[in-house]
């Protein structure tokens, strides 16, 4: 049987807040399946939603989680780990800036901060576990991110000094991922160390090519860096294990490119925009992952610069639906074909009068 891609999902974390319904899981999970989504990607920073240690430790509790998913019509397609992977790694011209992710205990400390980051992710592995759940996404972090453009010149080592270090850390957190039967896909995203193919590559070779390293695919973030979203597929489908339908555009003008001049988000030449309104080719996108047999969630994720969250999502699950492809088990012109013949195709191909060999 073709394996099929499950959609639409919404990724939560751009919608959660203080008042209903964004303030608790049961009324966000109703006003998304009121939306026609069929899945919801959960941030584990948020105790709103979940509560990790619960549901690290708790399978009751996980199975109360999924039933109020499953009562308002969906379903967890992940959890989100964003916010937890980001600080495995943190360049320390950062700290301050992503301290504003840790609890206050371990603020200012770095190394306490990371220790923490740590132990979540692992709750996080036995989280998604104990919800049934065979995925989650994340980011990678980042020591190297701030020397992207060489000059000054850098010091012989330094790339590869980071994303040993990179490796080093993730390792063990990826070891019990492993044990739990879970992935990790990481966001390809500029900001972290591993932010294109080549990165990723690198990455993935520190770690050995670790069987729980995979790609939250998200094409909006290659079309701001220029890079071919579709080829991508071709060479990384094997790796790809969740999907983000995100949208964006990149409009160069005579005074700024993908650097974008420190620019805010609506004035860049870049710029993240909802499903639809910019330049992501997804009917092409949608069919490769199709035919490489891609069967997670196509979770929308919303960072537009002009549209507002709530319209944005009532336009995201039909934008989703309709994209997505049922795939075919069978061949357009099957009803032309004929059973194997071996003398048949001797006599097509012109070797009638040819010995078969013995």
């Amino acid at each position: 049987m073709a394996r099929r891609m499950k959609g639409a999902g919404i990724f939560l974390a751009q919608f959660a807040g203080d008042t209903a319904p964004f303030d608790t899981l049961d009324n966000i999970t109703q006003w998304a399946g009121s939306l026609g989504y069929g899945g919801v990607q959960v941030p584990v920073g948020d105790p709103q939603f979940i509560d990790l240690n619960k549901a690290a430790t708790s399978r009751d509790y996980c199975d109360e989680v999924r039933g109020i998913c499953s009562q308002n019509g969906v379903e967890i397609t992940e959890l989100s780990t964003h916010t937890l992977g980001q600080l495995i790694a943190v360049h320390p011209a950062y700290d301050e800036l992503f301290d504003a992710f840790a609890p206050d205990a371990v603020k200012g400390n770095p190394q306490a901060r990371r220790a923490w980051a740590s132990e979540q992710m692992v709750l996080a592995a036995k989280a998604a576990r104990n919800l049934g759940l065979d995925g989650t996404v994340s980011f990678t972090g980042s020591l190297a991110f701030p020397y992207l453009y060489p000059w000054p010149q850098r010091p012989e080592g330094l790339i590869d000094s980071a994303f040993e270090e990179l490796a080093r850390r993730w390792r063990p957190i990826l070891d019990v991922y492993e044990n739990n039967g879970v992935d990790v896909g990481f966001e390809i995203h500029p900001g972290e160390d591993v932010f294109d193919g080549v990165t990723f590559e690198m990455f993935l070779e520190k770690l050995n090519g670790h069987a729980r390293c995979m790609i939250n695919y998200d094409p909006s973030h290659f079309l701001l860096q220029q890079l071919d979203y579709l080829a991508f597929i071709d060479i990384y489908h094997e790796r790809v294990s969740a999907f983000h339908v995100k949208d964006a555009e990149f409009r160069p003008s005579g005074r700024q490119g993908v650097y974008s001049g420190y620019q805010g988000w609506a004035e860049r030449a870049g710029r993240f925009r909802s499903l639809g309104d910019g330049q992501v080719d997804f009917p092409a996108i949608f069919s490769k992952l199709t035919q490489y047999g891609y069967e997670g969630w196509a979770v929308l994720e919303w960072e537009c610069a002009l549209k507002s969250p709530e319209q944005g999502a009532a336009e995201g699950a039909d934008f989703i639906k309709t994209h997505m492809i049922q795939p075919t088990d069978r061949a357009f012109d099957d009803f032309a074909g004929t059973q194997r013949d071996d003398a048949m195709v001797r006599r097509t191909l012109g070797l009638q009068a040819e010995k078969l060999p013995t």
